[in-house]
């Protein structure tokens, strides 16, 4: 499996993602026919590791991939981008975790999410675990799930200062919640609630956030790969601005073909009309700059790593702000979009209203708040050591 294959596998498949699209909002969650497509192409795999059958791909290279997807189909496309990032931190996990998920199959999806929801009680040879997760996208087609977790004391509670771990979990430890995923986009990724009820989990299927945060986990498993020294914040929320930014690409390709023969009250094309051609081109223009700008910054955190550098707490923050800002950039084009496709752009058979929708919805991940990354970002940049609760953002 190669980039090109699976590229080409999206490409010439295209009209069937399109079109299984509002299949899946109506499902409320993907269909069985998309994940089959996402499974011929290896979406999944492109960060998985080489020894399951995975790419190790260029992150770029997977961004890419998710924005191609996201253009199609908005809730392909992020559940690609949030559980297509998942094999690349398990490779940094215990090998005989990986072998329990991929020993058999290297199709396993692994879902999340990693808010911190539920508690993880030490006890003799690993954790009592109990909390209740809202937001797993793609859960209905996962075997397994990556969990975040407050680590407890021996009544339960969470220890002070606070403790994060992050657990993995097999399906049969854990329940989903049907008819949790109510929501106005993203509908088709199945986002739904997820519950567990004191399962013990073995010591060797969590690992400390913190330390993964800081990059000790990586080193203490040996893994020295460019992909692998990349820090976890440079490299998670890349799979989800990415959809955005494909979910833009999608509405303005969407717009353009409906545009193409429109013809206006006024009896002119919409064609003729330099003010909605105007306002559409620069849509265009801001969708344009996001990808670059995104793919841009990935490219520089890989080739400093691939260098033998470190990533510095001042790339770390001005990567965060770009990857924010491509989102938002992204998501405001789709608003100038939309505003110029009349009434019948809001009808629901028109793809621009769900592109619009399901890119809001994504917006609204925790990834793309702007605050304390800017904050954190504009602290470095003038010189003054931002405060531990704005360096946690980037």
């Amino acid at each position: 499996m190669t980039i090109t294959s699976v590229s080409d596998v999206l490409t010439t498949r295209a009209d069937e993602l399109r079109a299984l699209a509002s299949v899946n909002e109506d499902l409320g969650k993907l269909s069985d026919e998309t994940v089959s497509i996402m499974r011929e192409a290896g979406v999944m795999k492109l960060l998985a590791p080489v020894e399951y059958g995975g790419t190790r791909a260029h992150p770029a290279e997977f961004a890419e991939t998710v924005m191609k997807l996201a253009s199609l189909d908005g809730s392909a496309g992020w559940v690609a981008g949030v559980v297509g990032v998942h094999p690349w931190e398990l490779e940094l996990m215990s090998p005989k975790l990986q072998e329990e998920i991929w020993g058999e199959s290297n199709e396993v999806w692994i879902s999340s999410p990693y808010a911190p929801m539920g508690t993880a009680t030490p006890v003799e040879g690993g954790y009592r675990f109990t909390g209740h997760w809202q937001f797993s996208t793609g859960t209905d087609h996962s075997d397994w799930v990556i969990l975040g977790a407050f680590l407890g004391d021996s009544e339960g509670k969470p220890v002070q200062p606070p403790r994060f771990l992050h657990v993995v979990v097999p399906r049969k430890d854990y329940t989903i919640v049907e008819d949790s995923w109510e929501v106005v986009g993203l509908k088709g990724t199945g986002s739904k609630d997820v519950i567990i009820d004191d399962v013990f989990v073995p010591e060797y299927r969590a690992i400390d956030q913190a330390e993964l945060f800081a990059g000790d986990v990586a080193r203490k498993a040996g893994k020295n790969e460019p992909i692998h020294r990349l820090p976890f914040y440079s490299i998670f929320p890349v799979g989800l601005t990415s959809a955005v930014i494909g979910m833009a690409e999608g509405a303005l390709q969407a717009h353009l073909d409906y545009q193409r023969d429109r013809v206006q009250i006024n009896g002119f094309k919409s064609v003729e009309d330099p003010y909605t051609m105007y306002a559409v081109s620069e849509a265009a223009g801001e969708i344009s700059a996001s990808r670059d700008t995104l793919l841009a910054s990935i490219n520089r955190l890989y080739d400093t790593v691939a260098a033998g550098g470190e990533i510095s707490l001042e790339q770390r923050a001005i990567a965060r702000r770009t990857q924010i800002q491509a989102a938002w950039r992204a998501t405001n084009a789709i608003d100038m979009i939309l505003s110029r496709s009349g009434g019948n752009g809001l009808r629901l058979h028109n793809p621009v209203q769900r592109f619009w929708r399901d890119a809001h919805m994504g917006l609204a991940h925790a990834i793309h708040v702007p605050g304390p990354s800017y904050h954190a970002a504009i602290m470095i940049e003038v010189g003054v050591e931002p405060p531990a609760n704005l360096a946690a953002a980037v």
